[in-house]
């Protein structure tokens, strides 16, 4: 199923500027982050519950970014990965702390294709590769020589040959129903904006929110 966010010819309120077009705006702050902040600009905080409703956050980096929504990847067996899965639903924040810019996203998640998480896994550093493989990720480990073992012993499972992808690694889109915008003012008198999709009406509508 398509999903209609990915429309590029949607009705906005002003031509498909960026007054009504989130994805415009957060392209344009993220393209200036890549060249101005310091470290890691495609980093977001990544929020799931637990089923208890509890939240867990943590820091993962976004891999792909289209009008659709957010990318990640991570092992399916984690615990982001399970909650991910059971709850189907996540919000992500970037902060760029150099740009005193930050950016929410909510909204329902969906597995990446097949083909989307090869091609990115089959990108990675082979290191990266070994360790995914070897990784039984957010279980307790007993030491790192244990961990450092495993990657061992999957690199002469290997070889020379390439390294596949395991099944119980893959990604996650993050297709939001909201998207907030803020610009860090002085005195603590910011400006946000809060974009909402309607899906009856297939756009996008904006309000402007108080600090």
């Amino acid at each position: 199923m398509t999903d209609r966010r990915n429309d590029q010819d949607n009705e906005t309120q002003k031509g498909g500027s960026a007054d009504s077009d989130p994805w415009e705006l957060f392209e344009s702050w993220f393209a200036e982050a890549r060249t101005k902040e310091i470290n890691d600009s495609n980093a977001m905080s990544l929020a799931t519950v637990d089923q208890f409703g509890l939240p867990n956050v943590r820091v993962v980096l976004m891999k792909e970014l289209d009008r659709r929504g957010c990318v990640f990847y991570t092992n399916l067996s984690s615990t982001k990965g399970t909650e991910l899965q059971s709850s189907h639903k996540a919000a992500v924040c970037f902060h760029w702390k150099t740009l005193r810019r930050s950016v929410r996203l909510r909204g329902r998640v969906e597995r990446v294709t097949d083909k989307e998480a090869d091609d990115y896994f089959g990108s990675r550093a082979r290191t990266s590769q070994l360790g995914a493989w070897a990784s039984k990720q957010s279980r307790p480990l007993r030491s790192r020589f244990v961990l450092l073992k495993e990657v061992a012993k999957y690199g002469l499972r290997f070889g020379l040959s390439k390294v596949p992808r395991p099944e119980h690694w893959s990604g996650f889109r993050l297709l939001p129903d909201t998207i907030e915008f803020c610009r860090e003012g002085q005195h603590g008198i910011h400006d946000r904006d809060l974009f909402s999709f309607d899906k009856a009406r297939n756009l996008w509508s904006r309000t402007t929110l108080q600090p």
